[in-house]
């Protein structure tokens, strides 16, 4: 790890946020210089020269299974207004959702962009491509924030799959700045209602293994973008209804606290695909673990590389939840972090 020097120490100084009960980790100094002219370059540079910083931060005794965390860099899109590396204990995300609607608080209040009054416009350059950003101001302070997705589309549509222990199942694979794959829960012996976090991810885990092992998925401009980051379970309400839907994402046995932003932008793009709801009409996804609430709509059809795609529209509440200064004594055993499994 290179070395920031503090009477032996290393430190690394980050702000807390989480949204919908999601955390987020915003480095704030302490990194070193992170190389590479593309987005997509910085990402690589982390993992192969950076990663023992993300293991330092998102595991534990600092971090734990469900961190999350955000580096800012500098965007190389002109049309951005500044760039994010997503991070978390398994390594790096192309698109966190609720990572947007943080740093859309973040970056205004620290003044990193310059507010606009009561509402500032602005693009945030992602791994997974630009993403605009609305952030709302009352009275002096912000509040709700919005962004504007990538193209957002249907991989694969009603693919039968057979799965340890649950037989031939059907799944929706969807791009909605990272891939996932849908599964209705009573499809699958669940009720997120009732089922317990552990037969979920049981589930989800055995859905993973046979998506990983069956299925190639191939993003049609990156193969740093062409990998599954998670299994969404719903409850099936996918008609256009004024009453919440309920999301549950599962990435690597771990169980999301938010309603997940860039799953429900593949949620809006699978039900507009299905013909279940038009253009404008706004869903409420609820998390099945804090019952925390995105809105979500589609905003714009588009054509995506041949595919019928979706710009979605994703709002939420962010908060701040601390600050925190980060050590490592060189003379710990287990300065680099650990995971129980």
């Amino acid at each position: 790890m290179s070395k920031i020097q503090d009477n032996n120490r290393q430190i690394i100084t980050t702000r807390e946020m989480h949204t919908g009960g999601e955390p987020l980790r915003i480095m704030v100094s302490g990194l070193p210089e992170i190389k590479g002219q593309t987005i997509l370059d910085k990402r690589q540079y982390c993992k192969d020269h950076l990663d023992d910083f993300r293991r330092f931060l998102m595991h534990e005794p600092r971090g734990h299974k469900e961190m999350y965390g955000a580096i800012l860099v500098e965007a190389d899109d002109e049309t951005c207004a500044i760039g994010v590396l997503f991070i978390h204990n398994e390594g790096y995300s192309t698109m966190c959702g609720h990572g947007v609607i943080a740093l859309g608080r973040y970056v205004i209040d620290q003044k990193i962009i310059m507010p606009n009054n009561e509402s500032s416009v602005f693009n945030i350059q992602c791994p997974c491509g630009p993403v605009k950003v609305f952030v709302e101001s009352k009275n002096g302070k912000t509040d709700m924030v919005k962004f504007h997705s990538v193209p957002a589309f249907v991989y694969l549509l009603a693919e039968k799959i057979k799965v340890d222990g649950l037989g031939l199942i059907t799944i929706d694979i969807v791009f909605g700045g990272a891939f996932y794959a849908f599964v209705i829960d009573r499809d699958v012996g669940l009720d997120l209602r009732k089922s317990k976090a552990n037969d979920v991810c049981d589930v989800a885990s055995a859905i993973t293994s046979a998506v990983k092992e069956k299925i190639n998925i191939k993003h049609p401009e990156s193969e740093g973008l062409s990998f599954l980051s998670g299994i969404i379970i719903t409850d099936g309400k996918d008609d256009y209804m004024e009453e919440a839907t309920m999301n549950c994402l599962i990435y690597d046995s771990r169980v999301g606290r938010g309603p997940c932003g860039s799953g429900a932008t593949s949620r809006i793009a699978l039900q507009y695909a299905k013909s279940q709801i038009k253009l404008k009409q706004k869903r409420r996804f609820q998390s099945s673990a804090t019952k925390s609430e995105f809105i979500a709509m589609a905003v714009q059809e588009v054509t995506y590389h041949g595919r019928d795609a979706v710009i979605v529209e994703v709002g939420g509440r962010a908060y701040y939840s601390g600050s925190s200064q980060f050590e490592m004594e060189d003379e710990d055993p287990l300065k680099d972090g650990f995971l129980v499994n």
